[in-house]
């Protein structure tokens, strides 16, 4: 019986191994091509490129099974690719033009042509790069952008180290929901050549990719572009507090309260930071609310000072621009003055 039983144990694991077997078999004789004519184009939009590519061939065969493709992608020097699985036969996404794109692709199966697993096809790459022209030298310096009060935009920039005297800069902006690139309509200058650009009221551009480049021409030399890509929400600079508020109570227990910033920007999207000034001791902190109470730490204070600056908080956007500082706001204590005379 022991013999029986054992032959029996090793007929049914023989029976396992060979319809695994068989699966394994079945599935390496799977393969599909990877897409065709894979590309990616550059429509114009700064740094706004599109990737597109078409049906592998023989698809006919995979009726039965779900077709995808899995798309990586990255700026060349970038240290990791963005990854999209997707049905579609192109993506769309923003890159650094002042680097090359490089970016690859290939054909997913799934479904019960493959009896469950996932086949892939081998990759197809494409890369992008603008071709450059003019020394590295002759690219603007210091480009510094500002989106004051989440109102208006304003860049400016240094002229580059390596440009002749007839050299002058020009500034195109581009976001989605624009038909066309744009060009800066009223530049900043300093001896008639452009240092900067206030741009006009920017409808519908927050929490989108705003993209620039700033060229220049030249008689006698090329000039290098430079490309940016900000989101606008990330640039604010908001204005500072006003109509500072003092009071104290039970010669311990200060209430110190501003206005909300005029603009825009909703109550729900400032952080502020309070610089409180306690006779010769200064300290600062943060709060999210427009007031704050404070514990005097001696009842013999003769001078009690804060000014308060805002910021648009981690809510709101990603990053932000500190306010100027408010007036200064100081409370003193004249009955100091009356109890020492005794």
């Amino acid at each position: 019986m022991a013999f029986i039983h054992l032959d029996i144990r090793c007929l049914y694991i023989l029976l396992i191994c060979t319809a695994f077997g068989s699966t394994l078999s079945s599935n390496a004789e799977i393969k599909v091509n990877p897409p065709q004519d894979f590309e990616i184009v550059d429509p114009g939009y700064l740094g706004y490129l599109y990737l597109q590519w078409q049906p592998p061939l023989s698809l006919d065969n995979f009726k039965e099974c779900t077709v995808e493709y899995e798309l990586k992608y990255r700026n060349i020097d970038s240290a990791s690719w963005k990854t999209i699985i997707t049905k579609n036969l192109h993506y769309k996404d923003g890159f650094d033009l002042n680097k090359g794109v490089e970016a690859k692709i290939h054909t997913l199966l799934l479904g019960q042509c493959t009896n469950g697993s996932e086949v892939q096809s081998s990759w197809s790459e494409a890369t992008y790069w603008i071709s450059p022209q003019g020394n590295l030298e002759t690219k603007i310096q210091d480009m510094d952008c500002v989106y004051y009060n989440w109102q208006y935009l304003l860049c400016s920039w240094k002229p580059g180290m390596g440009v002749h005297f007839d050299a002058n800069y020009n500034l195109f902006y581009w976001y989605e929901g624009l038909d066309h690139v744009l060009q800066c309509a009223n530049y900043i200058k300093a001896n008639r050549k452009n240092i900067g650009c206030t741009f006009p009221y920017l409808e519908s551009s927050d929490y989108k990719d705003f993209y620039i480049c700033v060229n220049g021409s030249s008689e006698s030399q090329f000039i290098r572009p430079s490309y940016f890509i900000f989101q606008l929400q990330n640039i604010v600079k908001p204005l500072p507090p006003d109509y500072l508020s003092f009071t104290v109570k039970n010669s311990e227990e200060i209430n110190l309260k501003w206005s909300i910033p005029k603009g825009p920007i909703p109550a729900k999207c400032f952080i502020y930071e309070i610089e409180f000034t306690e006779d010769d001791t200064t300290w600062v902190t943060t709060t999210v609310e427009n007031e704050i109470y404070i514990t005097r730490t001696s009842n013999e204070s003769q001078q009690l000072c804060f000014l308060v600056r805002s910021k648009v908080n981690i809510y709101c956007s990603d990053d932000g621009i500190w306010s100027e500082w408010s007036e200064e706001q100081c409370w003193k204590d004249f009955s100091y003055k009356k109890r020492s005379l005794f």
